[in-house]
């Protein structure tokens, strides 16, 4: 797959098309998958080819009356989030804030507003974050959760790897 194929629209400036064609390049690079118990909503695979959405999570939200696939908007955080950590070695907290800023960027440039996704997300994560683990996968990268000393949940997580 050639870059520059996926470039549809160019400009130097802050442009909405050119982070969506941003948004779907970043998508096609992965697999995803739905299958999984994934502490704080979604995470990736060690060798970053594979994103993990928590398989109780809804595909959708619903916004001004239509739903809208939140996919592409968590692809976009965890694919450059993990970039940050693997290529330029930034702590997690570092790496999560600059991915949230791209999310909410591309969450608003889609038309919703970036409000009505974080209660979307919030109203999610609580339910997602205390639920039993049942099936982790194997290849799950704990960075995160290590950057953030949570041991508890990192006892919780290796226990419950597939």
């Amino acid at each position: 797959m050639l870059a520059e194929s996926e470039v549809h629209h160019k400009s130097e400036d802050v442009d909405a098309r050119v982070l969506s064609d941003v948004v779907a390049a970043l998508n096609r690079r992965v697999t995803i998958s739905h299958e999984f118990d994934i502490p704080y909503i979604a995470g990736y695979s060690l060798d970053a080819k594979t994103v993990y959405i928590d398989r109780h999570l809804p595909l959708t939200l619903k916004a001004k009356n239509k739903a809208v696939r939140i996919e592409p908007f968590l692809v976009c955080h965890e694919i450059v989030e993990k970039a940050l950590l693997d290529e330029l070695r930034l702590h997690y907290l570092h790496a999560h804030q600059i991915a949230s800023r791209i999310e909410r960027d591309a969450v608003r440039t889609s038309g919703i507003r970036w409000v009505d996704y974080q209660r979307f997300m919030k109203r999610h994560e609580k339910a997602i974050d205390e639920e039993t683990l049942k099936k982790v996968p194997a290849d799950l990268d704990l960075t995160p959760y290590k950057d953030l000393d949570d041991y508890a949940l990192l006892r919780r997580l290796t226990k419950a790897r597939s």
